[in-house]
């Protein structure tokens, strides 16, 4: 344990603004635009305005698979929100997400614009509108939005608990990282004892809550994520890994996963989506190069 000696809070907290780590310059106990500053918007139906994090990923994944149906009413513009520079706090993307967080999401397609945050209340909402990837059937529904919403309540605990302390914090702590690491841990074995039992988190078939939990966990049994994979032995859990690599099959995940993306091998970047065209017009290889 550490030789520092205990802290002890104060009788009343006050705001430090060099804490967070390296996200210190973007984090504050107060809500609300910081600057005036409006969207873009483009030609399309929906307008997504997102950065290719695990819960950006989730959505530019499912348009990708509405599209690979054939419901050319889901074809949508993808503007890069840069969180680091602060894009979240600017007072258009603030009026529709007042959380400011990514992804937030304008849907055009009616007769009046309706604005959608929270990533998991997004897939609701474009499963619902174009009857797919969303069980019609009472029970098998219930079980893809039990395990949906598991996804939303547990992720937290993944990236801004375990993720935050062992990868983030400007300094480690035991606790903390036994804490978090224990309950992703936990996490993973509750995936892996349901996949042993069901192809996908809902059932037979591939629903919004595999396109939630894929690029979270799917990305951790990789060791995409916090260099943990050998931490926490990822490895161990062989269902997770089954289910991890079926799905990384899909033409639709590999298209989803790169937009928005800021990071990385060049070949895997599509910054803005506006037209299907782009993954191979405005990235310097083709799609197979970013798997």
């Amino acid at each position: 344990m550490t030789d520092q000696p205990a802290y002890i809070p104060p009788k009343i907290w006050t705001w430090d603004k060099e804490s967070g780590g390296r996200f210190a310059n973007i984090n504050r106990p107060i809500s609300g635009a910081t600057h005036e500053k409006e969207l873009p918007v483009g030609e399309h139906p929906f307008q997504l305005y997102s950065l290719a994090t695990p819960n950006g990923v989730k959505v530019t994944i499912l348009f990708e698979e509405l599209l690979e149906l054939g419901h050319k009413g889901a074809e949508y513009d993808a503007w890069l929100i840069n969180i680091g520079e602060g894009n979240q706090f600017g007072s258009g993307f603030v009026a529709i997400n007042p959380n400011s967080k990514i992804p937030a999401l304008l849907d055009r397609s009616g007769p009046a614009p309706i604005r959608i945050f929270e990533s998991g209340a997004i897939l609701v909402h474009l499963a619902e509108k174009f009857g797919a990837f969303l069980p019609a059937d009472p029970a098998e529904r219930a079980e893809a939005l039990s395990w949906l919403f598991w996804q939303m309540g547990s992720a937290p605990y993944l990236g801004g608990g375990f993720g935050h302390f062992y990868a983030y914090a400007p300094e480690k702590f035991e606790y903390a990282i036994n804490r978090f690491a224990m309950e992703v841990k936990r996490q993973l074995d509750v995936l892996d004892k349901r996949l042993a039992e069901s192809e996908y988190l809902g059932g037979s078939e591939y629903t919004v809550a595999d396109i939630a939990t894929w690029p979270w966990y799917g990305a951790l049994a990789k060791g995409l994520v916090y260099e943990a994979g050998e931490f926490l032995q990822v490895q161990e859990y062989k269902n997770v890994q089954r289910w991890t690599d079926q799905i990384a099959k899909r033409p639709a995940v590999k298209r989803g996963r790169m937009v928005n993306r800021a990071v990385g091998d060049p070949a895997s970047q599509l910054r803005e989506r506006h037209d299907a065209s782009d993954f191979l017009t405005k990235t310097q290889d083709k799609l197979d190069a970013a798997t």
